[in-house]
């Protein structure tokens, strides 16, 4: 319903790269059949779709393929799209965004892809998700939409693959995993490097103890900022061309500008999640959550400084998410650039293992390691990533990056954030979700929204 991210160079949502089966109050499509759901049975059968189905040659009949409605498309959604419709049993139906030569030039893609006209266009995407036809949606909008277009995803009945952040408040995050959870639909939130071979080696290093008693869990974010300049008004277009009331969504009103639908909304507090913290953090923070087998809890506390901010496991692990001035500029000194993307480290009493997009580098004692014996694909790649979503959307078993994997390296990246907003140590509690003994951090959990836009 809104325009997906602009900016196609950085991954902050741009071209970088579970849930119980369905209630009987959802709509069963031809995937719920292929999976053994009994027409008005309550719960369905988890079942691989066998390979019989597929027809020779590897094609897929086209009763058996996927139907996936995209919300928001621009270079993030392009790209991932791309790679979905790479996938043989998956076609894109229809899309929906509020700008019109967004709608038009994603339709011109899919078209050319697939060799038909199918793809149908919407402005609405209440109108889309109408459409019984439709199993499952990609949700690639900037921030402030991520949340509440999977709720209503979800309450249609849809699978969802939200890309990341998924919400701009904790509040947003716990609701959009309650909701899954309600529904019974199947998520993957875009933190497509869970899927990442590199990635996940290292991982498995500090998890298997190969690196020894792990002390410190480094996370690349950047540099925090507050933003909240207004750009000057301008005529508002008409609906159709650009719908700006449906672009701001639940976010609070400001006049009309075109550069903000064209990217600058990014920096601004108002449209984006964790005052920037988030466009890596989501990234960083959850591969450093899985090395600490963190996936169900948070740190305990963030304290901020300098050069990043040091957070503390209740298990004494630290995690250190140290800045960056910015995307492709001056790095802390620690950080390998050679790496690529959205590094993280992980120190242990015995080693270290430093990974990033396009390489790993292992430290041994004195022995330096420069490439593990992994295949490495480069960390924006969400080829895989889309495999796993559309394989769980069969199997109704629960994606890699599913509904609790979101909510608690969200909470963490979340928490941090305000630490740094407010200057100062905060302690949290990761079974209440609140910090204690302070009202001014708990109260920035949450928002006030904008409901005018239903």
């Amino acid at each position: 319903m809104t325009n997906s991210d602009a900016t196609a160079t950085t991954d902050q949502n741009p071209t970088t790269p579970g849930a119980e089966p369905a209630t009987s109050g959802s709509q069963f499509t031809r995937r719920d059949v292929l999976a053994g759901v009994a027409a008005g049975a309550a719960l369905a059968v988890p079942t691989i779709m066998p390979g019989l189905a597929f027809g020779r040659d590897g094609k897929v009949p086209p009763s058996e393929k996927i139907n996936l409605g995209v919300i928001g498309i621009g270079p993030r959604a392009t790209y991932v799209l791309t790679s979905m419709l790479g996938l043989k049993d998956v076609r894109c139906v229809a899309i929906t965004d509020v700008q019109k030569s967004r709608r038009e030039a994603g339709k011109a893609l899919v078209d050319k892809l697939a060799g038909n006209t199918d793809c149908k266009l919407y402005r609405d995407m209440r109108e889309m998700l109408a459409r019984k036809d439709i199993d499952a949606v990609l949700v690639a909008t900037g921030d402030r939409w991520h949340t509440h277009a999977s709720i209503l995803a979800a309450e249609a009945g849809k699978d969802v693959y939200c890309e990341k952040p998924c919400g701009l408040t904790i509040k947003n995050v716990q609701d959009l995993a309650a909701t899954m959870k309600k529904t019974g639909r199947i998520f993957q939130a875009g933190t497509q490097r869970r899927s990442v071979p590199q990635f996940q080696t290292a991982v498995e290093m500090a998890r298997s103890g190969k690196l020894g008693k792990l002390d410190t869990l480094y996370a690349s974010v950047y540099m925090p900022e507050l933003g909240n300049t207004w750009l000057p008004g301008e005529p508002t277009p008409a609906p159709d061309d650009c719908d700006w009331n449906l672009w701001l969504g639940a976010a609070p009103w400001r006049p009309y500008n075109p550069a903000y639908v064209a990217g600058k909304w990014r920096g601004q507090f108002d449209f984006e999640s964790g005052a920037r913290l988030l466009d890596w953090g989501a990234h960083t923070v959850d591969l450093c959550q899985w090395a600490n087998d963190a996936d169900g809890t948070t740190p305990i506390e963030f304290e901020p400084g300098k050069t990043g901010i040091t957070c503390r496991y209740a298990n004494g692990v630290k995690l250190f998410l140290d800045f960056l001035k910015t995307p492709f500029g001056d790095r802390s000194p620690n950080w390998i650039t050679k790496l690529g993307l959205c590094p993280v480290k992980f120190v242990g009493s015995q080693g270290s293992v430093e990974v990033g997009d396009d390489g790993i580098e292992v430290k041994m004692g004195e022995v330096v390691t420069p490439t593990e014996k992994v295949t490495r694909i480069r960390g924006i790649d969400a080829q895989t990533h889309a495999r796993n979503f559309f394989d769980c959307v069969r199997s109704r078993k629960p994606t890699i990056t599913h509904p609790d994997v979101m909510l608690h390296s969200h909470i963490a990246s979340f928490a941090a954030s305000f630490s740094w907003i407010l200057g100062r140590k905060l302690t949290f509690d990761p079974v209440k979700n609140e910090f204690v003994k302070d009202a001014e951090a708990n109260s920035l959990r949450s928002r006030p929204e904008r409901d005018c836009w239903a």
